[in-house]
Order: C-alpha cells, then structure tokens, then sequence
C-alpha cells in the first residue's frame, strides 16, 4: 500500500526539492520542487506591459491560462494573474517585470516560499481530485488550458488543467501536509 505522497516535516523547508513520485492505479502525483511565483494584479495596461515584458500574452479571460518557454499566466480575476516560471529565473523575471511596470499602479508579490504545488497525472486524476472540489472537472466542462481557484477538501488551492489528465494544485505550503493526506486517501479509495 503505497505511504502518504511526502513527509510533513519536508514542507517545513521554504525550497525542498522535487518530492519522489507516488503511483496508485491510473495515477502518480509528484510534488513539485521550487517554482518562481508571482501574483499580478492591475488593469489591462498592466496586463499589456507585462505580457511584453515576458514575451508571453496574459489571458484576459478568467479561467484561463498561457503558456510558452517554461512560462505560464493563469488568469484568476479580471486583474489578478499567478504568473510560474523556472526557479533559476525568478530574479531575472521579476526585475523585467518591475522595469516594465515601474510607472503603472500595479500589485507585484513574490509568492514562491508561500506556495506549492502537486502533479497529478493519469486517467484517474480528475476522479482523485473531485472527492474533494466541487468543481465539474469533466474534459468539456473544464479542458485543457483552464483554471480556477477552489478548493480540495477545507484547502483553497488554484488548480489548473494542463493537458486532458494532467492537473496541477497551487497550495498555501502551510496546507501542503493536508493536501496529501487528502490525495493519497482519495486516490486509495478511487483503487
């Protein structure tokens, strides 16, 4: 019987690496390692100035996400985007950004010691997460390339589809020891 996806004490450590993958049938979740998180909020301009800034265009429509060279906008508010990118490069995106959005009223916060985030990946991931979201999270009510901030279970988390049976959990890491119990319990009773 596979053990719960991470040990609890490991979450205590702002920059854990990438936690070894779980396997249950139809699914693995893996949590991943350190992550460049931001979250932007402002009006078109902002959005303008900074999608210019990341070479990367931000979804103005709720709900959604773009992605590019490592890159990602998810868009949870009509001016609120959690911007992800590669941890090596989370100084270097931060200084474009500020550059870009120096003379423009904007909100810019370095979120990535706050925040993790779990993979899950398979033909059960949907069934393992909707034990505990009240989303409908069936390929035509939410495809590929959408997200939404909800919850898993008491947990707030954004979640996003990146591919049809792949599944990204954004967490407070102050939630991360309960989002894995609550997984590895769900994706136990989905056997």
């Amino acid at each position: 019987m596979p053990e719960a996806i991470t040990n609890a004490v490991s979450w205590h450590f702002a920059r854990a690496p990438a936690s070894p993958v779980a396997t249950f049938p139809g699914l693995t979740v893996e949590r991943t390692g350190p992550v460049a998180r931001f979250v932007l909020r402002g009006r078109e301009p902002i959005a303008h100035a900074a999608g210019a800034a990341l070479a990367l265009e931000l979804a103005r429509k709720v709900g959604r996400v773009i992605e590019r060279d490592g890159l990602a906008a998810l868009c949870l508010g009509p001016d609120e985007w959690l911007l992800l990118g590669p941890p090596e490069q989370e100084s270097k995106l931060q200084q474009r950004l500020n550059a870009a959005l120096q003379s423009l009223p904007h909100s810019l916060v370095s979120i990535g010691h706050r925040d993790v985030a779990f993979v899950l990946r398979g033909s059960a991931a949907a069934d393992v997460i909707s034990a505990g979201c009240p989303l409908d999270l069936r390929v035509a009510s939410f495809p590929a390339g959408c997200c939404s901030r909800t919850l898993l279970g008491k947990a707030e988390m954004v979640l996003w589809r990146s591919e049809a049976h792949v599944f990204r959990i954004e967490t407070a890491r102050s939630l991360a020891a309960y989002v894995d119990e609550f997984l590895t319990l769900a994706a136990r009773n989905n056997s």
